[in-house]
């Protein structure tokens, strides 16, 4: 008897200890998603050892020279015969920078490296605007299927009512057939909808740096909680966060600094030198050496240098002016895009989705009563099923639409604070009312 409960109680530890594959995969939020991406993607990695390069590079930029060791052997009787040469030298040389040569030369090196950090700020919101497509791109599938589904028990009802409408001889035989039809139409439709929703999962697997076939479920809405908005809030801030924006603002600094370092290179380094000196029957000595370069032919390599710096900074500044017209422009294209996407929703959810619905319900009320023939009833539910698409479409739309205006901006809308709205609001443009 014991050894039965000794068995039992073995078979429980090894059952306790399998981790239970069956367990439905927890369901992941788009912040959750983002989180993901951001912790396992190869670019966003590849961009963060770039930037832990260029950080590097600081270092590198800000080190002192290294000094230099002689050694010089005079009078040698025979070849490498140090031993017995009559003369030698023994000493060091550091070459001393002009003052504020290595800390610009440390500046430039920062803002570079800078440029670089806004390099990965373009990657990063790159993968958060396509994890929010996929994401987006998987609900609108997964109510896609759902409305299908909905659309196939409708399709499926209708047949069995023509079915029994034309076994009690009320109808002839092809409205059954035509139902019938409809039905295997609707099934069709819904194999699509699965299709579709394994894609969706592949695509936002991919994203999310997985293997394509694993499994994932999600929880989110495409509906989302109103944010009232202005539109020169948007334009600022857009111009305040923007990554290309602040690259260039960078390059102009770098510039800047890169003249000021041309105009350096106008006074000389001075290299200093101390080394023991013997001679074979006299006293050792010591020597001291001093020397710098002398800018005589300054007008190649210096003004050269000048007139690069000034070229680039004029071109940054000219980069400057155009980004910030395209990004002005940009935000509010993506601005107009989401009021008439706002405007669309609140269409569907005061007016059509409610009437479609009765209309519907009323159809199937008089085709029962025989008011009505099969194409009405037929009409009437296509109807309805093409504007739950259609509206199921809309909400997606508009969620991309706030992904490309969040992706405008540069940052999170969720982020631009009150006080931001408060110092743009102004006259004469609509305030978005964000869902």
């Amino acid at each position: 008897m014991r050894s039965k409960w000794f068995a039992l109680a073995i078979v429980l530890c090894i059952i306790c200890s399998i981790p239970n594959v069956l367990r439905a995969e927890e369901a992941l939020t788009l912040d959750q998603c983002i989180s993901l991406a951001l912790e396992n993607n190869n670019l966003f990695k590849a961009a963060g050892q770039e930037l832990r390069a260029s950080r590097a590079r600081v270092n590198q930029a800000r080190a002192f020279p290294q000094p230099e060791f002689s050694y010089d052997s005079d009078l040698q009787p025979k070849f490498f015969n140090f031993k017995q040469s009559g003369e030698s030298y023994i000493g060091i040389t550091q070459l001393i920078e002009f003052p504020g040569r290595r800390y610009l030369r440390g500046k430039i090196a920062g803002k570079e490296s800078d440029m670089v950090g806004c390099e990965v700020s373009l990657v990063r919101r790159e993968i958060i605007y396509n994890v929010k497509s996929s994401f987006y791109q998987l609900l609108l599938t997964l109510e896609t299927q759902k409305y299908t589904e909905e659309n196939l028990e409708m399709a499926r009802d209708f047949f069995n009512k023509a079915k029994e409408k034309y076994e009690s001889g009320e109808v002839a035989k092809f409205e059954m057939l035509r139902a019938k039809v409809e039905a295997a139409k609707a099934d069709n439709q819904l194999n699509v909808a699965v299709n579709q929703v394994k894609l969706a999962k592949a695509q936002l697997n991919f994203f999310l740096a997985r293997d394509k076939l694993q499994p994932i479920a999600i929880r989110g809405s495409l509906k989302a909680a109103p944010i009232e908005l202005q539109l020169q809030a948007l334009q600022a801030k857009a111009l305040a966060s923007r990554p290309e924006i602040k690259k260039e603002r960078l390059a102009i600094k770098k510039e800047n600094l890169a003249k000021k370092q041309a105009f350096l290179s106008y006074l000389p380094d001075v290299s200093l030198g101390v080394a023991r000196h013997r001679i074979d029957y006299e006293p050792t000595t010591w020597d001291i050496t001093l020397s710098f370069e002398v800018p005589l032919f300054f007008w190649q390599k210096i003004n050269g240098e000048i007139a690069e710096a000034n070229a680039n900074l004029a071109a940054a500044n000219e980069r400057l002016k155009y980004l910030e017209l395209s990004v002005s422009l940009e935000v509010e294209n993506a601005y107009y895009n989401a009021v008439s996407l706002q405007n669309q929703i609140k269409l569907f959810e005061k007016e059509v989705l409610d009437e479609a619905e009765q209309v519907y319900q009323m159809s199937m009320i008089s085709y029962r009563e025989g008011k009505i023939g099969s194409i009405e009833l037929i009409e009437s539910r296509r109807s309805l099923a093409e504007l739950k698409q259609a509206y199921a479409e809309t909400l997606f739309n508009y969620q991309l639409a706030r992904a490309e205006l969040e992706k405008s901006l540069g940052t999170s809308m969720g982020k631009i604070s009150h006080r931001d709205h408060r110092e743009h609001r102004g006259g004469g443009t609509p305030n978005l009312l964000l869902q």
